[in-house]
């Protein structure tokens, strides 16, 4: 996989190898983005990353909202949920129940984010779901699995079903009545495809709600044509000769270090 133009590790944490400050950073980035588009639901929900090469993960201290994750104050735990080094700060184990599935079944996702963002809430209260209806939403097509509603997700039991409906190859969860998962090989991965499928879905609903109240008809892609655009981003062919395979994510990180210079520090 190509490099993806990491945030610099500066003011490195001592206490972290190079790798582990490295995730840190980017993981407290992901949380950052996501409050700076209003995804956020209070200090509930997640996003986690597996510590490459390992089988602890990084996961933010609950209570904390997500403009307050830092590099540092991301705690570590093992793969079911249990702190394995000193945090002052607790977990909400409770709501990892979703994550521990998805990391033990799948460890080519190094990144899984879970919200209640609006948009993408709203297509998982439709039963038909995510329709692919944009350039950017041919990325989604077939990759794309549903989960049925079973209550606040407590029941360890759950975690198996979570794991047969997503299966080998689906990056993306639609749960039913409740929110949306996304991952990816990489947290940079993850969050650019939570960024693409809310930026899609809230233009599902706008164009339904005019096919609704003005008569308009949904104007269909071929399927041919959106399985072509679906392999051409997968392919790396989209990002038009980019010197980084997801350009983006630096931006993004430049953005943060203007709303927020010690961000990163320790």
């Amino acid at each position: 996989m190509a490099e993806e133009n990491p945030a610099p590790a500066s003011n490195k944490n001592a206490r972290y190898n190079d790798t582990e400050w490295q995730i840190r950073i980017d993981l407290a980035a992901a949380y950052r983005i996501v409050h700076h588009h209003g995804w956020t639901s209070q200090v509930y929900n997640h996003i986690t990353a597996r510590i490459p090469d390992t089988e602890h993960l990084l996961i933010n201290p609950f209570g904390h909202a997500y403009d307050e994750i830092t590099p540092a104050n991301l705690v570590k735990i093992d793969i079911d949920g249990n702190k394995v080094d000193d945090s002052p700060h607790p977990v909400n184990a409770a709501g990892y129940t979703i994550h521990s599935a998805i990391h033990a079944a799948r460890p080519d996702l190094t990144c899984i984010a879970h919200t209640h963002s609006q948009n993408a809430t709203a297509i998982c209260c439709l039963e038909e779901g995510f329709i692919p209806l944009t350039q950017m939403g041919c990325m989604f097509h077939e990759r794309i699995a549903t989960h049925e509603f079973e209550g606040i997700a407590l029941d360890l039991e759950e975690r198996q079903r979570l794991v047969e409906d997503l299966g080998p190859a689906n990056h993306t969860m639609l749960l039913y009545n409740h929110g949306l998962i996304v991952s990816g090989p990489s947290i940079a991965h993850a969050i650019t495809r939570l960024y693409h499928f809310e930026d899609c879905a809230g233009v599902q609903l706008k164009a339904m709600a005019a096919s609704t109240a003005g008569g308009a008809t949904l104007k269909r892609p071929k399927p041919e044509i959106v399985s072509k655009t679906r392999d051409q981003f997968e392919s790396g062919a989209s990002q038009g000769g980019a010197d980084v395979l997801l350009p983006e994510w630096p931006a993004y990180l430049r953005m943060l270090d203007r709303l927020d210079p010690g961000w990163r520090n320790p």
